[in-house]
């Protein structure tokens, strides 16, 4: 199995070098060169399978000779064991044709578990064969960097640096990535928004010759393992719901748009997709971009969702990749001219084809409290303000070819002030929630600046 960049300059790599790298070094994103397909049959007997055999077999496609097999079953098998519901991912109906997937039930209780929890498992590995250490930057805009603190803390071989947008997630959020008490974790406050993080983080790798002296790698969804792990759950739940003889809608809250690209990957591979509903807040430049056909970056808004207060979604460039006929100087020549004037214009063909799969939608601040409230009332069910938006999408959707399945990305309890307010009911805190007002919190504050957080890198590699 080999994997491409986005933008067609950097040399074919195998799985273990995409992993590591996190970004291609001319700035891309890998993507498989071929995409892996699956037979009926294998994605009809998913239905009947644990998640971790399912997992294991799904990455065997990505990584095709680089990891034995049983490495990843052992991965897999470890990773989902730290879950609290035995189908990991479970299904949970909602109404007549629409079901809420669970993708919470994880250490941190968000669907960032679901990937990073095997990141972890599949780092360690490859690195104790390669004999190498890494320094793993990760930026995020809550859910990412409580995963990655938890799955990386005490890896071997791994420096682990987050960057987070001081005042701008939940307390919850903030002490998942805070508390690990790991040596190999630390936690920088940035001064700025999500964009801002994350743009440190991509100026790092586009130094090659830093990213070189410090061994950087990314865990964020710019890494194509997190897009194979994530697309699991959409085979799981799939399967449960009679794939791939019956069609299968998906309402996803996206961001960073890893989510939903990685059920956009799944139809590639097989699954029968009929559409994916792109749900943004107020931040909703993919809404637009969908809808409207230019993709343009703005300030960002501060919401209730604060996971999905972004303003550049890097999971975009993949999807244009793949519509823009594969053709890596169209996206390069796109992807480059947007980090200089903050837009691009999607060609009238390239809407056509992003829309045979994909719808737009964007809820306010009162839609995502009339869903929570409404989710309350009709079904007993408290949601948190991201699965919100997506529930929302799917209400004011026409579609009504096939089941629709909103993904819940985070547990109720890590937003319980939005929860709360939007529906009189006070969300119970998990045992890994209460947990966390006894332990000690170590971060360290920085301002957007690129060249102190190298400075900071380098100090620590």
């Amino acid at each position: 199995m080999r994997y491409v960049s986005t933008r067609g300059a950097a040399p074919e790599v195998g799985f273990t070098d995409a992993l590591l790298a996190g970004m291609a070094p001319d700035g891309g994103l890998y993507t498989p060169r071929v995409w892996p397909r699956l037979a009926a049959a294998d994605i009809a007997g998913f239905a009947e399978r644990p998640y971790a055999e399912v997992a294991a077999r799904i990455l065997a496609l990505f990584a095709g000779e680089d990891i034995p097999r049983p490495v990843l079953e052992a991965v897999c098998a470890a990773a989902y064991s730290r879950f609290d519901h035995i189908a990991v991912a479970p299904l949970v109906q909602l109404a007549p044709a629409r079901f809420v997937l669970e993708l919470f039930h994880g250490p941190t209780l968000a669907f960032k578990d679901i990937a990073m929890q095997v990141l972890g498992g599949l780092f360690a590995h490859a690195l104790e064969r390669r004999s190498r250490t890494m320094t793993v930057v990760a930026a995020t805009s809550g859910d990412t960097g409580g995963a990655a603190a938890v799955a990386f803390a005490g890896v071997p071989g791994v420096r682990l640096i987050i960057l987070y947008p001081e005042g701008r997630i939940s307390a919850v959020q903030r002490r998942f990535m805070t508390t690990t008490g790991a040596d190999n974790v630390r936690c920088l406050a940035i001064g700025a928004d999500f964009d801002a993080c994350q743009a440190m983080m991509k100026a790092l790798f586009a130094d090659h010759a830093f990213a070189r002296e410090t061994g950087l790698a990314a865990v964020n969804s710019v890494n194509i393992a997190r897009i194979a792990a994530q697309c699991v759950y959409y085979f799981t739940a799939g399967a449960a719901l009679g794939a791939p003889g019956r069609e299968i809608a998906f309402a996803v809250p996206t961001g960073n748009f890893g989510d939903a690209y990685a059920g956009w990957a799944t139809r590639a591979m097989g699954l029968p997709v009929r559409r994916i509903i792109a749900a943004t807040n107020a931040n909703a430049m993919i809404a637009k971009a969908l809808c409207e056909g230019i993709y343009r970056r703005g300030p960002a808004v501060e919401t209730q969702s604060p996971a999905m207060d972004i303003q550049a979604a890097s999971n975009f460039e993949r999807l244009h990749f793949e519509h823009a006929g594969r053709g890596n100087l169209e996206t390069a020549q796109a992807f480059e001219a947007f980090a200089r004037t903050g837009e691009i214009s999607l060609t009238p063909a390239l809407r056509a084809a992003l829309g045979e799969v994909f719808d737009g939608a964007s809820a306010s601040e009162a839609d995502t409290a009339q869903a929570m409230r409404r989710a309350w009332r009709e079904s007993g069910m408290l949601i948190d303000p991201h699965t919100a938006v997506a529930l929302s999408a799917a209400e004011r959707s026409t579609w009504q070819g096939a089941p629709m399945v909103v993904l819940s990305t985070a547990h109720p309890a890590k937003f319980p002030d939005a929860v709360l307010a939007a529906t009189g009911q006070a969300p119970l805190d998990p045992p890994a929630v209460a947990k966390l007002a006894g332990l000690r919190e170590r971060l360290e504050p920085m301002a957007p600046d690129v060249e102190a957080l190298k400075g900071y890198v380098r100090a620590w590699s």
